[in-house]
């Protein structure tokens, strides 16, 4: 059974310069295979459809996340609210999370990656736990359903929205009451409904679940009603046959020592991006300006232009550039920002510069949740991408959960922190981002321009 395995994966590694589909990154990924056919599209219409979908319900996390920073005063004086009770409300999303988190990955195989969000509907009355579910479906969704010439910036571009949802309720929680707030919230959800009948199922759970003879029909959906779509079919069943012939399912299965660097690479990854205080920034934003003496309005309004920017900025490179530099960059500036927010508290804490302070804390949460944005979506990607699909829900909801676990910590704790020293608060935080920085540049490999298959085969080929 190893020889068969260790067959199939060589097999695969040799056809990756032999694809006789012509990718044309310039010319918008079409092309004209060896027997004169149409190559296969980038991007289509239905892609567009299915990206859509995910934006929708990246777009209502990220209103759910963003929900209390803007709310956090007025929430506190309608209510009668303490510090304690505020925090356990702010962090209490996290503990949803993690139930979702923990089932995530097994209930997407499942349920299949196109059923799954009508769960999540259904399960808004819990959102924590919708966005654990989302935290691992949208990436693995995307690329699994897009080629490799784009599949960078798709899968991205969920991250870029949740910017947006949490942008947008920065913004329009600095007009409106915490009540209508939350029923503005709900408008993405409504906004996905309708797609969802027209957006098709992911081509490698129907090769997972036996179902071949629906994966050329999706495939065509997707790459275009000519495109020569024969050696991707061809690709995705073969190596889903030779990875059910070498292994079983299970949750142990993730614990082989094949899989073992590259779960303690993308769980690393995402626990300490959390620790270094992802879910502090998005949820306070508004009390560690004031904090900070900066306009709440000022501060959050600049935030959202902010993570727009960076995250377009971010799609156009991801695919060009590649992963691993756009991750050390980030993971570089969030340790920087943290930090210089940092600093800026200890110079106001000894009354120096007090003209200058509050402009570092601005620079240091503007790079920081900008860098963010970059760094959550290379993360979610990496998870989509290193692990083969028999193991990938196992991946999904162990690293989720983890980071879940991590998120709520931190949600929690901040403001108790914070009240004990914001200057350490925030140092903490930089220590934890530059430790993720070491992580991502001894351990993460580069993916660029490969297929899911190729990069699983060689990835799993060189672990042996």
């Amino acid at each position: 059974m190893e020889q068969q395995r260790t067959e199939a994966t060589e097999s695969l590694l040799v056809r990756q310069g032999n694809n006789n589909l012509v990718y044309n990154e310039e010319n918008s990924g079409v092309g004209v295979g060896d027997g004169g056919s149409v190559a296969v599209s980038d991007v289509t219409t239905i892609l567009g459809l299915s990206t859509f979908v995910a934006a929708c319900i990246a777009f209502g996390s990220g209103c759910a996340l963003g929900y209390s920073s803007p709310t956090q005063f007025s929430i506190m004086e309608d209510l009668g609210l303490s510090v304690a009770e505020f925090s356990f409300f702010g962090s209490i999303l996290s503990i949803g999370s993690l139930l979702g988190a923990a089932i995530s990955g097994k209930i997407t195989d499942l349920l299949g990656r196109k059923l799954t969000p009508w769960l999540l509907d259904l399960g808004r009355i819990s959102l924590g736990f919708t966005i654990g579910i989302f935290s691992y479906l949208m990436p693995i969704y995307i690329s699994e359903i897009t080629t490799k010439n784009v599949r960078g910036r798709f899968t991205a571009i969920p991250a870029l929205t949740v910017g947006w949802g949490i942008s947008f309720m920065y913004v329009v929680g600095s007009f409106v009451s915490w009540r209508t707030l939350a029923l503005i919230a709900t408008i993405p959800g409504l906004l996905q409904l309708l797609p969802l009948f027209f957006i098709p199922e992911s081509p490698r759970w129907l090769a997972k679940v036996g179902r071949d003879e629906e994966i050329e029909d999706v495939l065509l959906c997707l790459r275009g009603n000519k495109a020569d779509i024969f050696n991707e079919a061809a690709e995705i069943k073969d190596f889903v046959e030779s990875l059910k012939s070498s292994s079983k399912e299970g949750m142990l299965e993730i614990f082989q020592k094949k899989y073992v660097r590259q779960l303690l690479t993308v769980a690393g990854m995402i626990i300490l991006m959390n620790l270094g205080g992802v879910n502090a920034f998005a949820f306070y934003s508004g009390v560690i300006f004031v904090s900070a003496g900066l306009s709440r309005m000022v501060g959050l309004t600049t935030l959202a232009a902010t993570q727009t920017i960076v995250g377009i900025v971010g799609i156009l490179l991801i695919d060009k550039l590649g992963r691993r530099p756009l991750l050390l960059v980030s993971t570089a500036v969030l340790c920087f920002s943290s930090f210089l927010t940092g600093l800026s508290f200890f110079l106001k804490e000894l009354n120096l510069w007090e003209q200058g302070s509050p402009v570092l804390a601005l620079i240091g949460l503007l790079m920081y949740t900008g860098s963010t944005i970059v760094g959550a979506g290379i993360t979610s990607l990496l998870l989509s991408e290193l692990f083969p699909i028999n193991v990938k829900g196992s991946a999904g909801s162990i690293c989720n959960f983890m980071g879940s676990f991590t998120g709520w910590i931190v949600a929690y704790y901040f403001n108790f922190l914070r009240e004990w020293s914001s200057t350490g608060a925030f140092f903490i935080f930089s220590a934890f981002c530059c430790t993720n920085f070491i992580l991502s540049a001894t351990m993460v490999p580069e993916t660029k321009g490969r297929t899911l298959e190729e990069i699983q085969a060689s990835v799993s080929h060189s672990s042996v």
